[in-house]
């Protein structure tokens, strides 16, 4: 496997990391797509890797919510008046010597149109950069394996990228378009399934304990009482979306096994429309869909938040 390790104890500049982050990237995303059945058993050290956590902290610190606590109260200022080195070295070795445990998440609330609330969970800044180290040795493992259908939560793919997919499918003979939701989808994963979805491409049994970590640690609610986390990934983790893909690749693996075995090639389509029955395609992103029915070559993509089916009528 990779050595991950580099024999001086000083840390990397950003720029040497960056580098070396994405040297490893590369090659993990290469091996990925030339073995589809490999499980890859020696990832730990690279999540554990210097330069690995250099660069999470970099991108969990230069986002908005560096500023905001999880229940330790830890800020981004703290940890820079405490020193950013001293930081990542305690997390490191907590890490490699394996006492390091994911501490609750704090739950905030968002308000939503209609007076509805969204909740999220907030992890301490130690766990986000534990999670986006997680997030970058992962990523490009699982991005291998993920269908075109899916847009949300993915390198170099925005909702406007869903959105013109949509209309390029209506502009060849799809005239409708079902938009919906999956309920709280977040809070509804499987752990043990989504567990079971991550061992499919992941054999490192320390990279899965840090993931069941991370699902497990609990929450702490608004009004200060502790709730287990039987289920769900909480939205607000850094890893969250990455893992709510791998779940949800269930359900592009399902649409496209249909594409495949039942549409394709085009005389089955014709057939299935003789026949009276709908050709139909995905286009997800993460969670969330409303429902939205157009005619012929003219979709309204104002309703459209995350995940969007267009079936020919």
């Amino acid at each position: 496997m990779l050595n991950s390790d580099a024999p001086s104890i000083s840390w990397p500049s950003i720029f040497a990391a960056e580098r070396r982050v994405l040297e490893h990237q590369l090659k993990l995303h290469r091996w990925a797509r030339a073995e589809p059945e490999r499980r890859f058993g020696d990832v730990f050290n690279l999540i554990c890797d210097r330069s690995t956590l250099l660069v999470a902290w970099e991108r969990v610190s230069g986002n908005q919510g560096a500023r905001t606590a999880g229940v330790d109260a830890v800020t981004r200022h703290h940890v820079e008046d405490y020193g950013v080195i001293p930081f990542l070295e305690e997390l490191r070795s907590s890490l490699k010597d394996g006492s390091f445990t994911a501490l609750p998440v704090k739950q905030a609330m968002i308000p939503k149109k209609g007076g509805k609330v969204r909740y999220l969970g907030i992890p301490t800044l130690r766990d986000r950069v534990a999670q986006m180290a997680l997030k970058l040795v992962l990523e490009p493992i699982f991005e291998v394996d993920f269908y075109t259908s899916s847009y949300g939560y993915r390198p170099g793919r925005r909702a406007q990228d869903a959105i013109a997919e949509i209309h390029h499918l209506t502009s060849l003979s799809y005239e409708w378009v079902v938009e919906g939701d999956i309920t709280a989808c977040f809070d509804n994963v499987d752990h043990h399934v989504l567990m079971d979805l991550v061992g499919e491409r992941i054999k490192d049994r320390k990279v899965l304990r840090l993931v069941r970590a991370f699902l497990r640690a609990g929450v702490v609610e608004l009004h200060g009482g502790f709730a287990d986390s039987l289920n769900g990934t909480p939205q607000g983790g850094v890893a969250s979306p990455l893992l709510a893909n791998i779940y949800l690749s269930v359900l592009d693996r399902h649409f496209a096994r249909l594409w495949n075995e039942e549409m394709s090639p085009r005389w089955r389509r014709q057939y299935r429309r003789k026949k009276g029955l709908p050709n139909f395609r995905l286009v997800r992103y993460a969670d969330d869909f409303a429902r939205h029915e157009a005619p012929h070559n003219r979709v309204g993509v104002e309703g459209l938040h995350r995940l969007a089916v267009a079936a020919v009528g």
